[in-house]
């Protein structure tokens, strides 16, 4: 960690290649911000993917909290939070390597702490790697996620991005599916089908390496490529699939921009339309 100062004393930088950790960061093309292991390779595949052996885009993962607030259950049952905790970063470590990530960054935060604002360590740790990376596609947690600690991570991340200069911002900002779908979203520049269907051993292999949360009790392998695959059917009823797999985002680039709405009225804005969506069509087939 001698080029990225960051504040947590269990914060880890790894770099499956052997590459420096400057050279990693600095050939970022792709950046996801995740609260939780696994996370990333739920929601940010179309990242991966379009990194995957290229020698141009390179995706860098960002996982915020330390993990050992983990369910577990089976095998795992007896696990306490310490040796959970270094069993969900190795299992993350492997699926950087598996991914071939340019560099996989453990902050190591508890929850509470990435979710009590202002997070101050959390924010300027993630200013010091947007720095380094200056990434063209980032991808983060979406607003509408019922999760508190991944709502919490797309805000830290937003605090962040949003301190650099213009031209340091990613040109996309990305918002992704995991504790709440997409598919609501009404028809709009805002909702956005990313293709995942490419190497679908890979994206078997990167969920699949999170056996303590899959022994544990959650088919996070199951639902992940299922719920791909059901948006690329579902995406449409009026014709036939386009692809195989999709995962829908929120664009939420328009953030970045210098005279950007808040994150609130862009939700809202978005809320409001599938709820006039709803009704209108309700009234109209009455």
């Amino acid at each position: 960690m001698q080029t990225l100062a960051l504040h947590h004393p269990s914060a880890d930088c790894f770099v499956p290649d052997g590459s420096s950790l400057s050279l990693a960061l600095s050939r970022t093309t792709h950046l996801c911000v995740a609260a939780h292991q696994d996370d990333i390779e739920i929601f940010a595949y179309h990242g991966i993917s379009n990194c995957f052996r290229s020698e141009q885009k390179w995706f860098t993962g960002v996982v915020l909290t330390d993990g050992k607030g983990s369910p577990r259950s089976g095998d795992y049952a007896g696990v306490d939070d310490i040796r959970m905790q270094q069993i969900r970063r190795q299992e993350q470590l492997t699926a950087a390597s598996i991914g071939q990530y340019s560099a996989m960054l453990q902050l190591g935060y508890s929850s509470s702490e990435l979710k009590q604002p202002p997070a101050t360590p959390v924010v300027e740790d993630l200013q010091a790697i947007l720095r380094a990376t200056q990434p063209q596609v980032l991808y983060v947690h979406n607003p509408a996620d019922r999760h508190d600690t991944h709502v919490a991570a797309l805000l830290r991340t937003l605090a962040a991005v949003t301190t650099l200069p213009l031209e340091q911002r990613p040109q996309k900002l990305y918002a992704g599916e995991v504790w709440r779908s997409l598919d609501w979203l009404i028809e709009s520049p805002a909702k956005v089908a990313l293709p995942v269907a490419d190497h679908p051993a890979l994206a078997a292999a990167l969920i699949g390496v999170f056996d303590s949360q899959i022994s544990g009790g959650k088919r996070y392998d199951l639902a992940t490529v299922g719920r791909r695959l059901a948006n690329a059917t579902y995406s449409g009823s009026h014709h036939t699939d386009e692809c195989a797999a999709l995962s829908w985002v929120l664009d939420l680039s328009v953030l970045l921009q210098e005279h950007a709405p808040s994150l609130m009225q862009l939700i809202a804005t978005e809320l409001d339309a599938f709820k006039d969506d709803v009704i209108q069509r309700l009234r109209r087939l009455t």
